[in-house]
């Protein structure tokens, strides 16, 4: 692979016209598929519930609509608000005062703009009481709601009309006539830039430099961005597609230019003409990237096999926001290299006799660096138990979480529509999400009374509403209302208990809902999640060991793998579910976890730890390999490699960080938990623990059975075989005529 990356690298620094020519070609080809696609016809976009297709719930739901053909959803263009009503304290819902306030602000509420009906919770016929008689309940009833503008308005102005509220009663809006979309970016995600590219110019010590690498990142995440666009016009995908494929092709677009980059500017130290210096470059770090890319392939396109779509999409996206950044950093890169020549190195640099910059290379950072791992390596086992005991203390909070794969009453929990959700549930327990039981059986309507008495005995049931009984007699419907919200763990006990079976004779019990639907998908997330983690374990084994052709390298840094994974879970537990940065990021706090999010942190701090792993370990292995003695190739190859994996890992988390002030809970969820997990993996795991392990290890680090090495492919990453090959003679030094 080494040979073949070092022709490409070298073909496009020669012809710089054609590959370039070639990356506008796709652009505009994209643009046009865009274009095309934005007037066509197209399937609306998938719903995230139709994901649920595969469970328990789901297959009951299927159940209930043939056995009762004549229940139809709610209809296209229906919605319901609901006004929660509040009395002052010592007051009642009922007494006259506060009643006459009620029934005015109703006549208002009857007036706003798509609002069809409004219940009246004080009709003696059918109140919505609770029974201390502090609250009541109205539902706002919608019909023919259109476009998304639309209901945006018809929502503001019941906003706006709650908002209007008299002082001595508390009116609450409950509900939402739109699903949350992803909100515009903001002033974050462009300071996370700002300071990427300042990390880079500090360690270029060149604007050019600096300036050339961000170019390629975020040219590559344009067109990346485009690609997805385009294909959303044929087949549209979620809001929340675009989120992780930006930030991380942004992340590692920069990365792995940063790491060709930097040995470029070291080849040309070692006296190498432009050309050959981007060869070389490409061979040994390029060789790097490619493999270190296709482990976060491989890991986000494997977020497939969880079969939830909205996974799926994101997963498939970022990955293809990752080959991107791969195909940039092997093509665009070199002819940015080419086209720098000497002007990537500091300016005291590049008037120096080629092969005397080498030793002017040198600054006071590969002291320190030479320092930090002598003493790494001189106390390893103080290191290793400094470094585990931070992640642990950081890791601790994950113990508590709590998971669920959507929040009753929305994700924010100042909101009004939670306050409504919150004071309903107080007072009438889960009538807002009810359980749908299928009971089937022979000559069921006799046999009801039975099943209520039944069911009504269960712990965590509140009320049992018999339903209807189909035609043949051999199912029937009831609804059950839980003491509690769907992510109780009461509640999530009741749904299995009602599953077990029936203490009624010749009776089944199933049980359905959206309340059952979403507690069935947290319980398949959950169990996904561990499945997930044991395919990662595994390929990161295999890979490593092919990378490092080595059996005990891949085992500890699959462990070193798991201790960032659980500091990423711990300091995202300790901040979205407990609160503690409340006042710092705009996201709301306090929620449960939402379940998508362990699973996606998963597979991307999987690659990404595969990256770190790659760009550090390659180095000592390179030094190793040319005679050095285990401890002294370890200082050598860290001393070469850690203010990359520094710059690196300081760029990966400001990225991040910026995404983590997004307002949207998902969004910030995510960027938050990878800034901890990158961190982690960089500062301690990388840095701290790697090189302390390695030491302890000696040569046994890369012992390799002689009958894997035998059938373990040797890709070469140290580019020994481009010693071998022959000199290509340039008819111009591209160094000598830059510095010209």
């Amino acid at each position: 692979m080494s040979v073949f990356l070092s022709r490409v690298g070298r073909f496009a620094a020669r012809h710089r016209l054609v590959v370039l020519g070639g990356w506008l070609l796709i652009v505009v080809s994209l643009i046009g598929l865009l274009a095309v696609g934005s007037g066509a016809d197209k399937p609306a976009a998938a719903a995230a519930s139709a994901s649920a297709s595969g469970t328990d719930a789901a297959r009951t739901l299927d159940k209930v609509r043939e056995k009762f053909p004549s229940m139809a959803g709610k209809a296209e263009g229906a919605g319901t608000l609901q006004l929660v009503f509040e009395a002052p304290d010592g007051s009642a819902v009922t007494d006259p005062a506060v009643a006459g306030e009620l029934s005015q602000f109703l006549a208002r509420a009857s007036e706003l703009p798509g609002v069809t009906a409004v219940s009246n919770p004080l009709d003696p016929a059918a109140p919505y009481i609770s029974p201390g008689k502090d609250l009541a309940v109205s539902t706002l009833t919608y019909e023919g709601l259109g476009s998304t503008e639309q209901k945006k308005a018809d929502y503001q102005a019941a906003l706006d009309l709650r908002n209007q509220a008299p002082d001595n009663l508390r009116v609450e809006l409950g509900g939402n006539l739109l699903q949350t979309s992803a909100p515009e970016p903001g002033s974050g995600e462009l300071i996370g830039v700002l300071v990427a590219f300042l990390v880079l110019l500090v360690t270029f010590g060149s604007l050019r430099a600096a300036g050339s690498n961000l170019f390629v990142a975020a040219f590559g995440v344009g067109v990346g961005l485009v690609g997805i666009f385009a294909y959303g016009a044929f087949f549209p995908v979620g809001d929340t597609v675009m989120i992780l494929a930006a930030m991380l092709g942004l992340a590692v677009g920069i990365d792995y230019s940063l790491f060709i980059f930097s040995r470029f500017r070291t080849e040309l130290r070692e006296g190498r003409t432009v050309v050959d210096a981007v060869a070389r470059a490409m061979g040994t770090a390029g060789t790097a990237v490619v493999f270190a890319g296709m482990t976060v392939l491989i890991a986000l396109a494997g977020l497939s096999v969880v079969n939830i779509s909205v996974i799926t999409e994101m997963g498939l996206a970022a990955a293809f926001a990752v080959l991107v950044a791969v195909l940039m950093a092997l093509t665009l890169l070199p002819v940015m290299m080419r086209t720098l020549g000497l002007r990537v190195l500091p300016r005291k640099e590049r008037n120096l006799p080629l092969g005397t910059v080498k030793a002017a290379g040198r600054d006071s950072r590969s002291g320190f660096l030479a320092g930090w791992a002598m003493t790494m390596v001189k106390r390893p086992v103080l290191s290793i138990l400094g470094g585990v005991v931070v992640l642990a203390i950081v890791a601790l909070p994950a113990l508590d979480l709590k998971t669920a794969y959507n929040i009753p009453g929305g994700d924010d929990p100042t909101s009004t529509q939670r306050a409504a959700y919150n004071l309903i549930q107080n007072d009438f327990g889960g009538v807002q999400s009810p359980l749908i039981v299928l009971a089937e059986g022979e000559s069921i309507s006799a046999k009801m009374p039975e099943i209520g008495k039944d069911i009504s005995a269960i712990d965590g049931v509140q009320k049992v509403v018999p339903g209807k009984v189909n035609a043949v007699n051999d199912a029937a419907l009831l609804t059950v209302i839980p003491n509690g919200s769907p992510v109780d763990d009461q509640t999530k006990g009741l749904v299995k208990a009602l599953r077990n079976d029936s203490n009624v004779s010749g009776v089944t019990l199933e049980v359905t809902g959206e309340a059952v639907i979403y507690i069935d998908e947290d319980a398949r997330l959950n169990l996904a999640l561990i499945q997930y983690l044991s395919v990662i374990i595994v390929l990161s084994l295999v890979l490593l060991t092919i990378m490092f052709r080595s059996v005990l390298v891949p085992v500890i840094a699959t462990l070193g793998f798991l201790l960032s994974v659980a500091a990423s879970f711990g300091g995202s537990v300790a901040v979205f579910q407990w609160g503690w940065l409340d006042p710092i990021i705009a996201a709301p706090q306090g929620d449960p976890m939402l379940s998508l999010l362990p699973i996606l942190l998963v597979g991307v701090l999987f690659g990404l730890a595969m990256d770190y792993q790659v760009f550090l370990v390659s180095r000592i292995r390179e030094m190793y390999s040319k005679g050095l003695q285990p401890k002294d190739a370890i200082v050598a190859g860290f001393t070469r490699s850690a203010p990359v994996l520094i710059a690196a890992g300081t760029i990966m988390a400001v990225v991040f960080a910026g995404f983590a002030s997004s307002p949207m809970a998902i969004a910030a969820s995510i960027s938050f938990g990878l800034v901890v997990g990158v961190v982690a993996d960089v500062f301690i795991v990388r840095l701290v623990l790697m090189p302390a392990l390695l030491a302890m290890l000696g040569t046994s680090a890369w012992w390799l059975p002689r009958w894997m090495d035998r059938i373990i492919p040797d890709i070469d990453t140290e580019g020994h075989i481009l010693d071998k090959e022959p000199v290509v003679k340039e008819e111009s030094h591209d160094g000598e005529l830059v510095n010209a």
